[in-house]
Formats: C-alpha cells, structure tokens, sequence
C-alpha cells in the first residue's frame, strides 16, 4: 500500500502517461477522431450524416445485410434500405445477390475517386451552362438605371468566402495594396495561396504594404513572399487587427466571435472565421489612418499596446495639458 500511495504521489495523475492502461486509452480514442475527420470531408460531397454512418460502417465491416446494418447504427430498416439505394446510386455501395440481399462498401479509396469525380463533372456542367444562362438573363427586358455608387456592408463567414473575396480584392487593386495581420493569421492566407496573389500583383506596379508582429511565423511568410515593403511591430498578435485595404476603395476586415470549436487534429480552439466586407469611405479612412500610424510609429517593445491614433483636436488639447 504505501508503494502505491508513493507513486501516486509522484505521477501526481490517475494514470501515468508511460503507463500501459493509459497508453491503451489513447490508442482506443485515436480511430473515433480520425473517423470524425473522414466523416467531415465526405459532407463536402453533399451526403448526409446517415448516408456517411452507413457507408463506413460497411467499408470497415465488410459485407452486411440490411438488417445488421439497420441494428448496428439504430436505423429504421425503411431508413437504412432508402439510404442504400442512394449510395448504391452514387456508386459507392454494390448489392450482392444472395437471399436476403447483402451490400458491400467500394473501397475507401475508390470510393473517395468517386466523389471527387462526380463533383468535378458538376462542376463543370455549371460551367457549360453559363453562357446560355447569361444569354437567357440578357433577354429579359430589363429596367436602366443609372449607376451610382452605394456604401455597402457585406458580412462573409468561412475560409472559403473569404479566400475568394481576398483574391478578388487583389486583382482589382490597381496601385496599393495594405495587409495588416497577426503572425498567425498571415500563416493562414499563406496556406491559403491568397500570399502567392499578393506576390504576383506585386510585380504588376501594384505597391504591396504587409504589416505583422515580430515573430518567427511571420517571418518565415513574410521571406517567402519575396516584398520588400514588410514592416514588424513589437505587439502582441492578440491585440492586432486583422484586415486589407486596397487603393482605399474597400476593406475586409476579421471579425471576432464566439463561435469556437475544437480541431480534432491539432487538439487546439479554432474560432470560427468571419470577415466584414465593405467600401465605406469613413470607416475605410479611419483604418487607414491606423495602418498608416503603426508604419510610421516605432513601438517600444515594453509598451505593447497600440498607438492611439491622434484626431487634431484631441492632440491639441493633450498638448495644452502638457503645457
């Protein structure tokens, strides 16, 4: 007994991490997170949870009836046979011909070609299609009015949207281009591809201005991509906007929320992504008064908090204060 109480006492834990049994706990959790992102990606091909339940139950249990299946996952067998013709017709399920019937998964790998072709071909059927809908749309009388211009905001929620909204603020831009963001968000537009844009307009005259804080990360992205005009500043990437702003015309700016969740890979909180779009001159003015004034400041790396930005009255009166 007091062996026992000793090395509890020294592990300081229930279990020790060099300990088999808990060794074995990890082991027995690992396939649940791996399935979970398996299960993720396949959502992207427009199949739904059950249809996703079934068909990697199968592929991991090999040939089952119906009922097994149905039993197994606690389906209705209604349900379980629908979601197998539906498979069976995306070729990712086959039937073999016995009494009573049995179904056998395709392939993992297979399977996943499957997907992926079945979605580049309805890709590119919409593709196809483009033209004549535009025609259809350009046939349809339509009201004139005349253009003017209107300050919008538009809010964007997911990598995707805002890749695609980066890109193409990118490519109108025709004289300058200003990134501001944190190490860590930099490394994200850098796995993103949306850097290779930055680098590619910046040999088509477009000046490209990147601001980030000091750090290795930042670093690393801001070598690779090659600019000449990168500055760092002493400031916790906490405390640092996210946004780019082009030829002071429009911005799209990070928007902070609470919608958090946990990836199962790298075991950290991932806030879910959402960027403010918009081309509204004073909050776009302001912004850029900002981007302009950490440029220009140096900042103490004791002090890491922003600069203030200075309004003339303000600092008028500040410096009566002084005086």
């Amino acid at each position: 007994m007091e062996t026992l109480k000793t090395e509890h006492n020294k592990s300081g834990k229930l279990y020790d991490e060099s300990d088999s049994v808990w060794k074995l706990l990890r082991k027995e959790r690992k396939p649940f997170d791996l399935l979970a992102d398996i299960e993720k990606a396949f959502l992207q091909f427009d199949l739904s949870r059950n249809e996703i339940r079934v068909y990697l139950y199968l592929a991991r249990s090999g040939t089952q009836k119906a009922r097994e299946i149905s039993d197994s996952l606690s389906l209705h067998r209604t349900e379980t046979y629908r979601i197998l013709r539906e498979l069976e017709k995306r070729g990712l399920v086959s039937c073999v011909l016995e009494k009573p019937l049995k179904f056998n998964a395709v392939p993992f790998e297979d399977a996943y070609d499957v997907l992926i072709k079945t979605k580049k071909l309805n890709v590119q059927i919409l593709e196809r299609k483009k033209k004549e809908l535009v025609d259809l749309w350009s046939s349809i009388p339509q009201h004139k009015a005349e253009p003017e211009t209107k300050e919008i905001f538009q809010i964007l929620e997911g990598e995707e949207q805002l890749i695609l909204k980066a890109n193409e603020i990118a490519e109108r831009t025709k004289k300058e281009i200003c990134v501001l963001a944190p190490d860590l968000e930099l490394l994200h537009l850098y796995h993103s591809g949306f850097t290779d844009k930055l680098e590619k307009v910046s040999k088509k005259r477009v000046k490209v201005l990147l601001l980030t804080n000091n750090s290795p990360k930042s670093r690393f992205v801001a070598e690779k991509m090659g600019l000449s005009d990168v500055k760092y500043i002493s400031i916790s990437s906490g405390d640092l906007p996210t946004f780019i702003l082009s030829d002071q015309q429009e911005l799209l700016f990070s928007i902070k929320n609470g919608n958090a969740h946990y990836d199962s890979e790298m075991r950290r909180k991932k806030e879910k992504i959402s960027f403010l779009w918009t081309n509204y001159n004073t909050f776009i003015k302001a912004l850029k008064l900002l981007f302009a004034n950490l440029w220009t400041t140096k900042t103490s790396p004791v002090n890491n908090e922003l600069p203030e930005i200075c309004v003339p009255a303000k600092c008028t009166a500040s410096r009566n204060r002084d005086v």
